[in-house]
């Protein structure tokens, strides 16, 4: 008898509240990372990530006896892939996919796969990459010397489609995409993954499950980056391009998104790229809008520089937000973070970071900015920069910032 029904690779933002739901629908599920701390964490029903409503049902997990947290994978009937799949800059723009955390938590199966199983991919990954973990695996097995045919296992992509904030509602309730290698991989993934999740399932193949994903984010990006182009141009013309956007989706065909500092996130910022360097020639419009939106925080510091020299001395910036995305605590490729991390570097100003939502600044802001509270930030700051459209932001009476300068990427303080 196997010791787990799934075993779980990688508990983060996807994996955890995964594992979590599989284990209150009657799953036995291990949770794989490879942070002792992370793995003690849950363990003891605790979570090392904010989203609302994860603690309650990480911990009913916990103590029902059917998840259970460790280092390394064990025997399992179904092995999910939730590891990150980060970029590598390269010369020029272009950023390429890194799959070395797929790759090795892919390598790691080897010793504990048998005859049967199924392994899922559900990182966000390349067009082809289902079909790279069935080459690893098979390779890595040989190594091991073990009689498994990579015949008998069955693979298959079924990439997320959850929003941190709301990950627990979207978990159950969003369309899923079940891609396999094979039809019957495909089916085995889809009635896997209807313990938890009451929409439609809707079967393909794992390359087309694999773009899907890739597909969808990259259409965000480009909406995004549409709406980051018109407030460059609005600011050059001089027209308040809120009130442009608000009446142009007065249009009943017409409904254009909010303009930022950029676009964060794992997903939205990334993904693109990955389609981009599967066509170059082809994705000039993905490109493109990728170029648009990760231009849009340079652009912001240079508001902030321009507004610091006009003011002269060593001015003091309150920057409010780190997060890529509101009421959230998530600062992955967070264009707020890169913002202020430019404006760190510019050695003649005294920069103050307010996010509510985190106990500790990231690591590369250590020791250049400080991490203060709303009230502290706006007595203490002679020009504020609104990053973030956080709620307690947004609450924020606009008499209180009275006399302050102030570069409001999100529209709230105007």
């Amino acid at each position: 008898m196997k010791n787990h029904d799934i075993c779980v690779l990688g508990l983060g933002y996807i994996g955890l509240p995964t594992c979590s739901i599989f284990a209150t629908k009657g799953k036995r599920v291990l949770g794989v990372d490879v942070l002792q701390q992370v793995v003690d964490t849950i363990n003891g029903g605790g979570i090392h990530i904010e989203e609302p409503d994860l603690d309650i049902l990480v911990k009913a997990a916990v103590q029902s006896g059917n998840l259970r947290a460790a280092t390394k994978p064990q025997s399992a009937g179904t092995f999910i892939i939730a590891v990150p799949t980060p970029f590598i800059v390269c010369e020029g723009k272009s950023k390429k996919p890194d799959l070395s955390f797929v790759e090795m938590a892919t390598r790691s199966l080897a010793p504990v796969v048998e005859a049967g199983d199924l392994v899922i991919l559900e990182s966000t990954s390349p067009v082809g990459t289902t079909e790279r973990v069935r080459e690893w695996l098979g390779d890595e097995i040989k190594k091991t010397g073990r009689d498994v045919s990579l015949d008998s296992l069955f693979f298959a992509h079924c990439p997320e489609r959850i929003l941190p904030g709301q990950m627990l509602k979207e978990l159950v309730s969003n369309d899923r995409i079940s891609g396999g290698f094979t039809p019957e991989a495909a089916c085995r993934a889809k009635v896997l993954y209807q313990t938890f999740c009451t929409a439609e399932i809707f079967l393909t193949d794992a390359r087309t499950a694999e773009m899907a994903k890739l597909t969808e984010n990259a259409f965000r990006d480009v909406n995004i980056a549409f709406a980051n182009e018109l407030s460059l141009i609005c600011e050059r013309i001089g027209v308040d391009v809120w009130e442009l956007i608000r009446l142009a989706n007065r249009h009943p065909r017409v409904k254009i998104l909010q303009p930022g500092p950029g676009v964060g996130g794992h997903c939205i910022a990334v993904d693109p790229w990955f389609i981009v360097d599967a066509a170059p020639e082809e994705a000039r419009l993905v490109r493109t809008a990728r170029e648009v939106n990760d231009g849009k925080p340079h652009h912001v510091v240079d508001q902030v520089k321009a507004l610091a020299k006009a003011l002269g001395g060593e001015p003091t910036i309150a920057c409010f937000g780190l997060a890529f995305k509101p009421d959230v605590d998530d600062i992955r490729e967070s264009p707020a973070v890169e913002v202020v991390n430019a404006l760190a570097q510019c050695g003649n100003l005294k920069i103050l970071a307010v996010e509510p939502h985190v106990r500790a600044l990231p690591k590369r802001l250590h020791g250049k900015v400080s991490l203060v509270s709303g009230d502290e930030a706006i007595a203490a700051a002679d020009i504020l920069v609104l990053l973030v459209d956080h709620k307690v932001f947004k609450a924020i009476p606009v008499a209180k910032l009275a006399g302050k300068r102030i570069v409001d990427t999100r529209g709230i303080w105007r």
